[in-house]
């Protein structure tokens, strides 16, 4: 687990340091640095599904868990826990719950998340999450400078979710299946695409509601590859 603790300390110092830059950042460039991270996270999203493969398994997941994930209300209820923490908390940022869910994404839906956590969880080595530790350091900072106190809060579900594959590869490594692997990658990638779309404010997309394809997904190439 020493990898994902200090790929979550990362985020969390470069967090800081991004919201320590936001106080002396003028209205104007806020404005424009939300557009260039709006076209950077469109540009990490086409990387991720560049290569995409088993099409129909991707689109189909897509289109399921994103009506499961409306059917569930998932937007609403992220909301509403958001707006709990920020009163809780005493948190004034505005993009609160914005920069929880981009930052989370932008950190946890990768290939090196899935194959780092798998090479920890083995015990081969622990330098693929170190790597993207730093990695993620930085871009907390670029994160955090737009979009506040939301993209240190990414820690907490950084380390349950990259955390838990580490568990279950412990124990049951040979299930992320380099298709299973892949999958992921283009389904959150799909998704990237859809956050920078909302940050460009070009159109709102109900992204959280489409969170359940990424279980839907590895579900479907796991019954795919089992028959």
């Amino acid at each position: 687990m020493l990898g994902t603790l200090v790929n979550a300390a990362a985020v969390v110092v470069g967090g800081t340091v991004g919201m320590l830059l936001n106080k002396s950042m003028p209205e104007r460039f806020k404005s424009i640095y939300f557009q260039a991270i709006g076209l950077f996270t469109i540009a990490i999203g086409i990387n991720m599904v560049w290569n995409m493969q088993n099409i129909i398994m991707v689109v189909g997941s897509l289109a399921v868990g994103s009506l499961l994930g409306e059917w569930m209300n998932l937007e609403v209820g992220v909301e509403r826990l958001a707006n709990a923490l920020k009163k809780r908390f005493k948190i004034g940022s505005e993009k609160f719950s914005e920069g929880l869910i981009t930052s989370f994404l932008l950190f946890c839906v990768g290939a090196m998340t899935i194959v780092g956590a798998i090479d920890e969880g083995t015990g081969r080595s622990n330098e693929v999450l170190l790597t993207k530790s730093m990695m993620d350091g930085f871009s907390a900072i670029l994160l955090a400078s737009a979009f506040g106190i939301g993209v240190i809060a990414s820690a907490i579900p950084l380390l349950i979710f990259q955390g838990g594959i580490t568990l279950l590869a412990m124990s049951a490594a040979s299930f992320f299946t380099p298709d299973i692997i892949q999958g992921l990658t283009s389904i959150g990638g799909i998704l990237l695409i859809g956050l920078g779309i909302n940050i460009l404010e070009i159109k709102k997309i109900r992204i959280v509601n489409m969170l359940p394809a990424l279980v839907v997904v590895v579900i479907v190439i796991w019954i795919y590859n089992a028959i």
